[in-house]
């Protein structure tokens, strides 16, 4: 199936380096870590200094398991995570479009990581040289479910958004 490998090699060559940037740029981007905690503390996450390691680093490490094609659905599940989390913390009540702060990119970015998760690494990854290729609809449900249900998770622990002023009890 050369079509399936070479669809598993773009879609990994496409969708890989941008996660590894996206996660870069959080530690030395335009403000650093200082200003990715700054941001994650506007958005709620507690406590914020670790949210912006761990989302950086989160997004660095699936960005290489997703390009080199290593270890299964698991960056899959990664990218999963971090954009359920997005999508909650950042781009929720703003619309579909991303110019307009709404979900697009991280539904386009979700989605095509339980694609590749369902259509696997290929021939032409870590995983297929060392013949550990999982594919099909168990490592997509595994990438959709496992990303979601830690991100449900860290958002029940440690999402703290600030309260608006209608939000905001009144004692009668």
């Amino acid at each position: 199936m050369k079509g399936h490998d070479a669809a598993a090699l773009a879609l990994r060559a496409t969708l890989g380096p941008m996660l590894f940037a996206h996660g870069w740029n959080k530690v030395s981007g335009p403000g650093g870590l200082e200003g990715t905690t700054g941001w994650f503390e506007a958005l709620g996450l507690r406590p914020a200094a670790v949210h912006a390691r761990m989302a950086a680093g989160t997004e660095m490490a699936a960005g290489v398991g997703i390009t080199l094609g290593a270890a299964g659905p698991l960056p899959a599940a990664a990218a999963v995570g971090l954009m359920t989390v997005a999508a909650r913390t950042d781009h929720r009540g703003k619309g579909f479009f991303v110019f307009k702060g709404g979900w697009e990119y991280v539904g386009v970015v979700g989605g095509a990581a339980v694609a590749l998760a369902a259509l696997g690494h290929g021939r032409y990854s870590l995983d297929g040289l060392l013949h550990r290729e999982r594919a099909g609809a168990g490592p997509a449900l595994l990438a959709a479910g496992l990303g979601t249900a830690s991100a449900a998770a860290l958002l029940a622990a440690c999402y703290r958004p600030p309260r608006k002023p209608d939000e905001t009890q009144t004692d009668h």
